[in-house]
């Protein structure tokens, strides 16, 4: 199975949303562990990196990447 790729600062989408209603988490800190923050309500949850990847759903956008209007 391939990992998936990830970098600071993405947004990603985990199997399970979180209580506020959102499902989007932003990348906020990576390492052995990886900080994650919620885009509804703000709550950050710091998480090891392997469950981190068991969890992830998809990356819904990358850090950088621009909105196109």
């Amino acid at each position: 199975m391939e990992r998936k790729q990830f970098e600071l600062g993405d947004v990603v989408q985990m199997k399970k949303p979180h209580p506020c209603g959102t499902n989007a988490w932003k990348v906020i800190r990576m390492g052995m562990d990886v900080r994650i923050k919620c885009t509804g309500c703000d709550h950050s949850v710091m998480i090891p990196r392997l469950e981190f990847e068991r969890k992830l759903k998809k990356i819904l956008s990358h850090a950088g990447e621009e909105t196109q209007s």
